[in-house]
Parts: structure tokens; sequence; C-alpha cells
């Protein structure tokens, strides 16, 4: 799940100063990037298949269910950068009601690509391991502290990649636009973690999207995390709020597993999905980094 929340599961915190963790850590299931890189070396594969319906009240807009293939790779360039490869390829049959038959028409392809890369401006668990743990007081090390509120501060940037006669551009959408997150994370204790999304995106074109995600997890066993997840958008071609919820499990240190679904409050249209997903690593990290920043 978000960066380090099933890292948290097994009661692992970060090791010295570095990124890498000894296990997995997903952006999976939800839609928000987490604040830490996969670490130096780590490549990382996260993929899923979703299925839904998005239905609307009125006869004069098309009905469709859609099948969505979604896949994200990262590859960690340095312990703060990393590379990531972000996309969904769909599959839409729309359904329109014409004199009372259905009349379909089914299409494919890349609903988004966006290859950026996502850079560690802050972060204050570096701070907290020069501080070193209370020695006197196992409950004040382990409480919800006022320095929690403090969060990790991340960057992403990237150049959404679409081409040809997709359907899923607007009339005048470039072949490239830019797309920019500024990321949060709160670590609150052992299992809870919030990552907030502020995003901007093709802010250049006729109609660029403004939206916020922000998502909590929890750990409820040693290897199960649960999540809840908000996301708005705002576009003058369609805007929308959606909640998105799942489970993810860890298989091994290096496989996570997870099923998620979402669901809105609107009925121009009313929208939901169901999904499962994996995501794998290939650790390549041969030795511990260090970071040495006065944060």
């Amino acid at each position: 799940m978000k960066q380090l929340a099933l890292s948290l599961l097994i009661g692992y915190c970060l090791s010295s100063q570095a990124q890498y963790t000894d296990i997995i850590n997903s952006n999976r299931p939800g839609e928000s990037y987490g604040a830490y890189s996969v670490g130096t070396n780590v490549l990382q594969l996260e993929a899923g298949l979703a299925y839904g319906e998005d239905t609307h009240s009125s006869r004069l807009i098309p009905d469709l269910t859609q099948i969505n293939y979604e896949y994200q790779l990262r590859y960690g360039i340095m312990e703060r950068l990393e590379l990531m490869y972000d996309g969904v390829f769909a599959t839409v049959e729309e359904t329109l009601m014409r004199g009372g038959r259905p009349s379909t028409f089914k299409f494919s392809n890349f609903q988004r690509n966006t290859l950026g890369a996502k850079y560690l401006i802050y972060d204050p668990n570096i701070k907290r391991i020069k501080e070193g743990p209370n020695l006197y007081s196992w409950k004040k090390n382990n409480r919800l502290q006022w320095r929690d509120l403090i969060p990790a501060v991340s960057f992403y940037t990237g150049i959404n990649i679409l081409a040809g006669d997709n359907p899923f551009q607007f009339s005048t959408e470039p072949d490239l636009s830019l797309k920019a997150v500024l990321i949060t994370q709160h670590n609150f204790g052992p299992k809870w973690v919030l990552v907030s999304n502020f995003i901007v995106d093709k802010p250049s074109t006729d109609f660029p999207t403004y939206a916020g995600i922000f998502t909590l997890t929890h750990s409820i066993y040693a290897r199960t995390g649960i999540f809840a997840e908000f996301q708005t958008y705002i576009n003058d071609l369609y805007s929308d709020e959606i909640v998105r919820t799942g489970v993810a499990f860890l298989v091994n240190k290096n496989l996570q597993v997870d099923v998620s679904g979402l669901f809105n409050f609107k009925d121009t249209p009313e929208r939901w999905r169901f999904g499962i997903g994996a995501s794998y690593r290939l650790d390549m990290h041969k030795e511990n980094e260090f970071i040495y920043l006065d944060n």
C-alpha cells in the first residue's frame, strides 16, 4: 500500500537514513503516490485489472462498461529520486437506447500514459533517527506525538503521452502535456499512514484538471492492511468526487496482492469499479545507503 504502509504492518521502521526498505512498498491499490522512493537500484512493477460501469440518469448520454488494464513501472535512481511510468489501457463498450433498442459502440485505447520522476524534498525521519529514541519511556516512543504532524514531502513532475486517433483525448488536446504533483506523507504511530496528493494535470491545455487525493491506510494484521481514499477533481469537461477502499496482503517481502473498489456520488454518471492487482519488485539494492542532510 502507500509507501511504508505494509512495512509498518510487520513492525518495520525506515532502516538507517535511506528510503530502501526490507520489504516492498507499493502505490497500489489506491491512486495516490507515496512520498518515498522504492530505493536505489530497485525495479518495481505494479499492475491491476479493473471492471466497472458508468450509468447516466439521462437517456441522451450512453452508459458504458469498462475494463482497465493498469500498470506502473518504478525504478529508483537514487534514494530520493525515482523514475515512474504510469498508465491505463481501457476497453470500453458504450450503450445508448435508440427507439427502444440498444445501440452499442466499442473501442480500446490508452486512457493515460505518463512518464515522470519523483524527488523527496524533506524527510522528517532523518531528524528522528539523529535524535534517537527516548531511553526512559517506551510509551513516549510509541504513542502519537506532535512531531508526527510533520510530513515527508515530495514533488513529482511528468509528461502525459497520448497519440493518434484516441477517443479519450478531447479534440484540442496535444499529444504531450505536463503533470505535476505535490505529495505529503504522515506516519501516525506504527499502524496509520496518511498520504495527500495535490495535482495539476495538463495545465497548458484548454481543459486543465485540478485534483486532490487523500489516502488513509491502517494495518490490521501482521501482513494485511486496509485503506480508504477520497479523490476530488475539477475539470470543465467532467468533475467528480470518488471514494475508494480495499485490502492489501503481503505475500512475501517482494510481492503484494490487493483487492479494491470505488464509487462516486453523482448520477451523471453513477460510477463503480472493482479491481484486483499485484506489485512485485526486483531487488538489486546491494548495500545500505545513508543520507546525511540537516533537515
